[in-house]
């Protein structure tokens, strides 16, 4: 079995192990405490594996409060940036921590994400969908044909006949897929409301236009 050659403590307060002379990965102070490791141990390749785990899992934790000390997010954009670094399996479990944490803020970040967008319009916790959007279109005057809508849920289903467009995320429930003009590879919370625009667009013929207005890019 390997040994535990060495222990270190690195500048950042971590605690770097190396097996059989060799470094292996660092564990942060409270993870090495519960571990109680002495160099000389002896850790079967499951052992260590395990702490390689419960090591990440603390850095994607880590990474998650610091990501949410700069400003609100969504459970599914912080998810988004924690797998830049991180397996989506720790990514997921980090996200779920802070949301039992109550740090996570959908609402907020919906709020702000709708302002840099310019979103006239921004309506949250809507229960009746279809009845909210009923209202709605006969109010602005808009008919079938210049609705979109993108949802995954059963609850979904009676506002999407309302619209002359719909799309579901690929992790939509399969009654709502079924029914869907377009099924977009972006799960929920990971950019399916842009891929939903991109494919208007792209069926309109005017995504070659945004894209060269919105990011000076050729397509």
């Amino acid at each position: 079995m390997p040994s535990l050659t060495a222990i270190t403590e690195t500048k950042r307060g971590r605690y770097a192990l190396f097996f059989d002379g060799e470094f292996a990965f660092s564990l942060d102070e409270d993870t090495f405490a519960a571990c109680a490791l002495h160099a000389g141990d002896e850790l079967t390749e499951a052992e260590i594996y395990d702490l390689r785990q419960k090591s990440d899992a603390r850095r994607a934790l880590d990474k998650a409060m610091d990501l949410l000390a700069l400003r609100d997010h969504a459970a599914g954009e912080l998810y988004q940036k924690l797998c830049r670094k991180f397996d989506p399996h720790t990514a997921a479990a980090a996200v779920a921590k802070t949301g039992e944490l109550g740090l996570l803020d959908d609402a907020g970040f919906a709020r702000r994400r709708a302002a840099e967008l310019k979103v006239e319009y921004l309506y949250q916790d809507v229960h009746n969908k279809s009845a909210f959007l009923r209202d709605f279109m006969a109010k602005q005057g808009y008919g079938t044909e210049e609705v979109a809508y993108c949802g995954d849920d059963l609850n979904d289903l009676a506002a999407m006949a309302l619209c002359g467009f719909v799309a579901c995320p690929a992790d939509a429930s399969p009654e709502v897929a079924a029914r869907a003009d377009c099924r977009l590879p972006q799960k929920g919370g990971e950019g399916a409301v842009r891929g939903a625009v991109e494919e208007i667009l792209r069926r309109d013929g005017r995504l070659a236009d945004a894209a060269r207005k919105a990011f000076d890019a050729e397509l």
